[in-house]
């Protein structure tokens, strides 16, 4: 099989993959970005280079990046609270289009006794 983006042979294993992705990530690719950074996180459990990660997609314009970001400092996780943050990075990813961000941002208004 080829992948139907560069036509290269689809990786074979974890460790061609791996590779194919840091290329990727080496080539400043927003969405390979934001894929290392889930990486760390959920595979490696190396939360601030996940953060790091992540925030370099959200700088490159990755609108799931920016929402993703939103709920980590919505809920504090392994970042510090910060309502600034989540609303910027909501607003980013809303601004994109991402649905679920302007939910949210409808939310925090509601929270917040803006019902207009």
């Amino acid at each position: 099989d080829k992948c139907p983006f560069c036509r290269h042979p689809t990786p074979e294993n974890e460790e061609e993959t791996d590779k194919d992705l840091m290329k990727r990530v080496e080539a400043n690719d927003p969405v390979a970005v934001r894929n290392m950074g889930f990486k760390r996180y959920n595979d490696e459990g190396d939360n601030e280079s996940a953060i790091e990660y992540l925030t370099k997609a959200a700088e490159l314009g990755d609108l799931v990046a920016h929402f993703e970001l939103a709920n980590f400092y919505r809920d504090g996780e392994f970042v510090g609270k910060d309502m600034k943050k989540v609303i910027y990075h909501s607003e980013q990813a809303a601004i994109g289009g991402h649905p679920m961000a302007r939910y949210n941002l409808g939310c925090v208004e509601e929270e917040n006794g803006r019902f207009e």
